[in-house]
């Protein structure tokens, strides 16, 4: 890649008085902001979200230094440049909703999912996670609870409407061991090389413009001997079972999502990023060509979801 393409060094906001270092980061968390262990809550203390969460700068297109370069939006063509910027319309418009909408699409069955893939995390006492695109910290919430006072987890994501509604979550949980930070898949350029257990993104990677990148990404970031876990809408396996799936995908969830987030068009968006997502086979190719081993996947309710896993040895 030419300089000219090359991405700038992370800046955060910066406070002169704070010299907090995270272990993971290459530069300090600013004083003040919503850390899990910088701000012990008061029992029955109301939350408020008036402290920022540490912003590096976040490429907002693919990260591949091709200039007038094309990919999808759902099923549209837009400029790389331009789809993280679309994707960051639909989920500051549904983060408020993002939830409930979760349980009424799946009628619940993603807590299922979810719980299966953090079986299969492997997570011990101690241990450091990242969890990637993490949104409103379902998965970061149980593992701060699984790694314990002397283990630590960062929830990180590129959509701040999004990360706000995981933050308070958290904070409200009483979750003291987590950190906040808005970074880019593509890059995740604050975390230091060789920093985490364990990696996690839950239904975030079919929004990544480069995937590649991501991928090489996460390699970078975790330990030898960690490992990765993508938890994601995948190709179902069954035939008669996918054609019901695409009825249910393409009708009812415009209208769910018309009736309660009062946005039709971003669940319409939804089902099209899920139909554009790599299947199953690719996507393990995607693993092993970034580095990871012994990459395997799990299908789940069909094949509607599915659960990769791969090893940095």
């Amino acid at each position: 890649m030419s300089n000219e393409n090359q991405q700038p060094t992370p800046e955060v906001e910066q406070n002169p008085s704070s010299d907090k270092v995270s272990p993971f980061l290459n530069t300090p968390l600013p004083q003040g902001t919503p850390q899990g262990q910088q701000q012990p809550i008061q029992q029955g203390a109301a939350q408020t979200s008036t402290a920022s969460i540490p912003k590096y700068n976040l490429p907002r297109g693919a990260n591949t230094g091709n200039v007038g370069a094309t990919t999808h939006f759902g099923y549209q063509t837009v400029n790389s440049d331009d789809k993280a910027q679309k994707v960051a319309e639909v989920f500051h418009s549904v983060a408020s909703k993002y939830d409930i909408m979760n349980d009424l699409m799946s009628f619940g069955i993603h807590r299922i999912w979810k719980r299966f893939a953090i079986n299969m995390s492997g997570v011990r006492r101690g241990q450091h996670v990242l969890d990637i695109a993490g949104g409103t910290g379902d998965l970061a919430k149980v593992f701060s609870r699984e790694v314990g006072p002397q283990g630590h987890v960062v929830l990180s994501d590129i959509n701040e409407s999004m990360l706000n509604v995981g933050r308070d979550r958290l904070i409200d949980a009483g979750c003291t061991n987590v950190d906040f930070v808005l970074a880019n898949a593509e890059t995740l350029e604050p975390f230091a090389d060789n920093s985490f257990d364990l990696l996690t993104i839950s239904f975030g990677l079919r929004n990544v413009t480069d995937k590649d990148a991501a991928l090489q990404a996460m390699y970078r970031v975790l330990k030898p001997g960690g490992r990765l876990l993508i938890l994601e809408f995948s190709k179902p396996v069954f035939e008669p079972f996918s054609k019901l799936y695409d009825l249910y995908s393409f009708t009812a969830l415009p209208i769910m999502g018309k009736l309660v987030a009062n946005d039709s068009e971003s669940y319409k968006y939804l089902a099209e990023s899920i139909r554009m997502h790599p299947d199953q086979r690719t996507l393990k190719g995607m693993m092993e060509n970034a580095g990871f081993q012994s990459c395997d996947y799990h299908n789940l309710t069909g094949g509607i979801v599915a659960v990769h896993r791969g090893f940095k040895l």
